[in-house]
């Protein structure tokens, strides 16, 4: 048993279905501990770069064509294009995290989801979109969340050391308060 982080998405369909309150109780049957937590606007580079790994696999399942399509389909989804444009992220922390969130998120495809779980819940597959609207991402191995993670939240972000991390200048144009 492994002290573990995991990545937790609510997507834009959770949030406009307000099942927010209802992902969060279902969660905290798991006892591990909420370490960060923002909404989120999803900008298409961000989109890309969280779903790089699933391009691939698409492009070599369905094909050039068939595979771009449900791409884009996914990061129209992901940005809030057919719902809001926002997603709620989460890190938790603790043993066990990736399988016991995963066991309670339920089968990635909806209608393979158990009823019980949250995707089984309040999951389904849009036609006109071509997407799974599975309600939540959730990593799916420690590299994957150590790498959605780190792309999703900066250290600061977090209340938790949970990856190494250094003191560094950052020189960049930001919004800022005025």
């Amino acid at each position: 048993m492994a002290n573990q982080q995991c990545l937790v998405l609510i997507k834009p369909d959770g949030l406009v279905k307000s099942l927010t309150g209802n992902i969060i109780t279902a969660l905290s049957e798991t006892k591990l501990k909420i370490v960060g937590a923002k909404i989120v606007k999803v900008s298409k580079e961000l989109a890309e770069a969280h779903y790089s790994e699933l391009k691939q696999s698409l492009l070599k399942k369905f094909g050039e064509k068939k595979g771009g399509d449900i791409f884009e389909s996914t990061l129209k989804y992901v940005q809030g294009k057919y719902h809001t444009d926002r997603v709620f992220a989460l890190v938790y922390s603790g043993e066990d995290a990736i399988e016991k969130i995963r066991k309670m998120a339920g089968s990635t495809n909806p209608e393979e989801a158990d009823f019980t779980t949250i995707r089984g819940k309040y999951g389904r597959i849009n036609s006109k979109t071509n997407v799974f609207e599975n309600v939540v991402h959730v990593s799916d191995s420690e590299a994957s969340a150590k790498r959605e993670i780190q792309l999703w939240f900066e250290p600061e972000e977090i209340t938790d050391i949970i990856y190494p991390t250094k003191k560094g200048k950052v020189s960049m144009d930001k919004i800022v308060w005025e």
